[in-house]
């Protein structure tokens, strides 16, 4: 649904005067510790499957078949490839 300039500059002024009058409820603020195990949680997370496409990749490349590929990440060889062949190739 297209805007007009009038409608989105009305909810920008609306925007603005939630946020000036806004005050944080304790209740609902979020662990700052909590938060920074949760970042680092998934940031192994992608670093351990960025690190499991680099080994399908040599794998692949050393001519491992995908049902080898399969049972190594717990899968069968047509579900690892399906799931892998586009990152891999």
């Amino acid at each position: 649904m297209p805007r007009t300039l009038d409608q989105i500059l009305q909810h920008a002024d609306d925007l603005a005067a939630r946020f000036k009058g806004y005050e944080p409820d304790p209740a609902h603020e979020l662990d700052p510790g909590a938060i920074a195990l949760l970042r680092a949680a998934i940031q192994e997370r992608s670093d351990a499957e960025r690190h499991v496409v680099e080994a399908i990749r040599a794998a692949r490349v050393a001519g491992m078949p995908w049902s080898a590929i399969g049972l190594f990440v717990g899968t069968s060889g047509e579900a690892a490839r399906q799931r892998y062949r586009n990152e891999v190739a």
